[in-house]
């Protein structure tokens, strides 16, 4: 019989039992809301950066008649690239737009006429004439690269009253005009991925960068994939268990959390200052990228060397097989894939990177690309903060868009190595 404290005691256990399931449920929609607001905050920043960096691969051209007038140049002869390269451009593109809009007299009208076209235009065309000499004296219709605030007026403000960069109301008009009549159009902009770094926004690209990143990286791969695997091997199946080998553990995990600022500081002290090699060059980058990349291939490479099971060694040294032979012939090969995955997850960290290259003065103004190792030269994540503290409102654009690339290679390199890891792992 069921008396009353039973019945009781029951209600309590009913109440306990509902109370713990509530509190689950509790719980569960609090990670479901902190995962739902961490995914729109993904989402808010990558609609930012892509609406704010779209425009950047589009670039506004404008069309003109451009007579390659040889006393305006001071040009006897086209085939002489001495007297084309010292040759006056800039009078000519000037010419031509007087010519163009004879009605704009005064010296303040003139000079916001010039404003419509790019301020290097003039190396553009020297660089067409010097790959085509035979346009000397002759007259072509050809689209100039406009100007950045040309280029954002006519992107984001025209038929508006928007003010968008330093565009005056003679460039509207004109502008206006040239829209009407067809002679302004948006273009692929292909010199952001051919040009390096420029002070003029419509000009300016990120091949420079983006070779500055391979070479880096170049030399922090080669550097640092055998070291640390080297390290990882002597550590998991050779080094003796004592107080050293510990020692030597833990300073290795900690390495793994030292903000990378510190190991720009080492670059600086050692590289630098004390074995003279020079700064701002991909050689002393892959030096700091391969220290700091250093402790996250080895602690990948260690658990990779850890999952291998015990077994596979036991079979080759019951087939007479030495440590080495063990080593080189049976484990490396099936801890590989754990180690390639570690690799390429460093060399994603470290073409991310930013602060220990601002130490080693990788920031530098570089409008070189760089071809070799000993080069000057910059990496993307350093052009990204030096067009980010630009004032121009092109440079904005472009830094959004170079940041779309960046981010682009991070996903590339981090989805290759999770496809690496499941089309390589084994499961025992």
């Amino acid at each position: 019989m069921t008396t009353d404290v039973d019945k009781h005691n029951l209600e309590k256990r009913r109440a306990h039992i509902k109370k713990r399931y509530k509190a689950e449920r509790r719980f569960r929609s609090f990670g479901i809301a902190a995962v739902s607001f961490g995914l729109l905050c993904v989402v808010i920043l990558f609609t930012d950066i892509i609406g704010k960096g779209m425009g950047a691969f589009r670039q506004t051209y404008v069309q003109m008649e451009m007579t390659f007038d040889a006393n305006t140049l001071g040009i006897t002869d086209a085939n002489d690239q001495a007297q084309v390269k010292g040759a006056n451009f800039g009078g000519l593109v000037k010419k031509n737009l007087r010519d163009a809009y004879p009605q704009y007299k005064t010296r303040k009208d003139k000079k916001a006429l010039y404003g419509i076209v790019s301020s290097e235009i003039g190396l553009i065309l020297r660089d067409d004439l010097l790959a085509n000499p035979e346009k000397l004296g002759t007259t072509e219709t050809i689209w100039l690269l406009a100007d950045d605030d040309i280029d954002m007026h006519y992107k984001y403000a025209l038929g508006t009253d928007k003010q968008v960069g330093r565009i005056s109301e003679l460039q509207k008009n004109i502008v206006d005009e040239l829209h009407a009549a067809g002679k302004v159009e948006k273009r692929f902009n292909r010199l952001f991925f051919t040009n390096a770094a420029s002070r003029e926004p419509e000009l300016a690209g990120i091949k420079g960068a983006l070779m500055g990143s391979f070479l880096t990286l170049i030399v922090t791969l080669i550097l640092s994939f055998p070291i640390g695997i080297a390290t990882a091997i002597y550590l998991e199946e050779f080094a003796p268990k004592n107080k050293i080998t510990d020692f030597i553990e833990v300073n290795i995990n900690n390495l793994a959390a030292v903000p990378s600022i510190i190991f720009g500081l080492l670059g600086l002290a050692i590289f630098i200052n004390f074995f003279g090699v020079p700064r701002s060059v991909p050689l002393v980058g892959g030096l700091v990228l391969a220290l700091m990349t250093l402790p996250t291939i080895i602690i990948s490479s260690r658990a990779a060397i850890k999952a291998v099971p015990p077994s596979i060694r036991e079979a080759a040294y019951g087939m007479g097989a030495s440590k080495m032979q063990t080593v080189t012939h049976h484990v490396l090969p099936l801890a590989m894939p754990g180690m390639l995955t570690g690799t390429i997850i460093g060399m994603a960290q470290a073409l991310g990177e930013t602060a220990p290259l601002l130490m080693i003065g990788m920031v530098a103004f570089i409008v070189d690309v760089p071809s070799s190792i000993t080069d000057s030269a910059t990496v993307l994540p350093v052009q990204i903060f030096l067009w980010a503290d630009s004032p121009e409102r092109a440079f904005i654009e472009r830094t959004s868009a170079a940041i779309m690339v960046l981010l682009a290679f991070l996903i590339v390199m981090n989805s290759f190595a999770v496809w690496l890891r499941k089309k390589l792992e084994r499961r025992w």
